[in-house]
């Protein structure tokens, strides 16, 4: 017998969803409850089946409820439901089940993503009233990277700031990279543990990590999903100062600042446009100067940063591109490979633009540096890590 798992995605106001089978990694249903607390809270589905609800003004705990009556009308079951939580801590270096130890361990994490781990409690909370009688689990952004070697991890910070406080690099995007990867071993038919990848996800939200035999060995992301490549719309890497130059130039308060650094800089601040690539793209082709230097920065830290993460490899096996960014656009693709030429990367221009769909998502030339687009899923590694929780 099949065993379903739904896959609950908590953000301040959504739950992305996905009832997901581990073992074939199909979708049979995948969904989204969005405008959460307001009044006009809307339910949209696919899948084995299409279409939409308003709930009115719904909160997460509702829109779950509002999920379960959409199983039961399709008659759908699951055996379990799967988390994803951002930030795990030092704490889980693996997904786990939910229980009052873990949720515990949760809430004593959430100084450390203020905006993301109490929304992911409140999923947790809300699902439970819904599925009262289902095993659940917790899968987190940040465990994958949890095998970081410490000169890769620690800021250049005094100690007791890790040793007390936790602060150090910690990573995100980790069950993107873990998915990516496997799928690449699967694919150049060779075993995990005899490969040194890089993954770039790259979406509104951008990192890259290189793996050696597996394990995430470095990452571009910090202590928060600000640090690293350029995204959307934060900032990346800037200079820890520029928070009290611009307090003191601009009066603006830290959180302002901070507002600006997540929601206004990166490619939409760069540009003064958009924080869409495709938008971009289109602009600089039409002439606009602005867009074409928001892709340049975002392609040059990227390549900047591929470069800087062969150091914790020694070697490169293979580059893999992921996100919507990483999986669609050629153009990103191309000028980052050719900013890397020694690295030996030389690009099959036909390939790209194809994406590599019928070559194992190679998009490099035949005898030169392996270069791979893998569309990630990151549903389906909630989903089996769940499954194999529960068994």
């Amino acid at each position: 017998m099949k065993t379903n798992i739904l896959v609950i995605n908590c953000g301040s106001s959504s739950i992305k969803f996905s009832l997901a089978e581990p073992e074939s990694g199909q979708h049979i249903l995948s969904g989204l409850a969005e405008k959460l607390d307001s009044t006009h809270a809307l339910l949209k589905w696919k899948g084995v089946a299409s279409g939409s609800k308003e709930l009115g003004k719904a909160g997460h705990k509702e829109a779950l409820l509002g999920i379960v009556d959409l199983l039961q009308q399709l008659n759908l079951s699951c055996s379990a439901v799967g988390h994803r939580v951002v930030h795990g801590g030092e704490k889980f270096s693996s997904s786990c089940l939910v229980s009052e130890d873990s949720l515990a361990g949760l809430k004593a994490n959430s100084h450390l993503a203020p905006l993301h781990n109490p929304v992911n409690l409140q999923g947790i909370a809300a699902a439970k009233l819904a599925f009262p009688d289902l095993p659940q689990a917790m899968v987190f952004d940040t465990a994958f990277h949890q095998t970081m070697p410490r000169q890769a991890f620690l800021y250049a910070l005094p100690y007791a700031l890790y040793r007390d406080e936790g602060i150090r690099r910690y990573g995100f995007h980790g069950t993107s990279h873990r998915f990516v990867c496997q799928e690449a071993a699967r694919r150049l038919e060779r075993p995990i543990e005899e490969l040194a990848l890089i993954s770039a996800h790259l979406g509104n939200g951008c990192s890259a990590t290189a793996v050696l035999g597996g394990k995430s060995v470095d990452t571009t992301m910090g202590l928060t999903p600000l640090e690293g490549l350029v995204m959307g719309t934060r900032s990346g890497d800037i200079d820890p100062s520029l928070h009290e130059f611009l307090g003191n130039t601009l009066n603006l308060s830290l959180a302002e600042v901070s507002n600006l650094l997540n929601k206004k800089s990166g490619l939409l601040g760069l540009s003064g446009k958009s924080n869409d690539m495709r938008e971009l793209l289109e602009a600089e082709a039409a002439g606009d100067e602005r867009a074409a230097i928001a892709i340049q920065v975002f392609v040059y830290r990227l390549a900047k940063s591929i470069s800087a993460l062969t150091v914790a490899l020694g070697r490169l096996d293979a580059l893999i591109f992921t996100g919507g960014i990483g999986e669609n656009s050629c153009p990103v693709r191309q000028r980052c490979l050719d900013l890397l030429p020694f690295l030996g990367f030389q690009v099959d221009a036909e390939a790209n633009l194809t994406h590599g769909q019928d070559n194992k998502g190679i998009i490099s030339l035949e005898n030169t540096p392996c270069a791979m687009v893998i569309p990630t899923d990151e549903e389906i590694v909630i989903a089996r890590d769940t499954a194999a929780l529960i068994s």
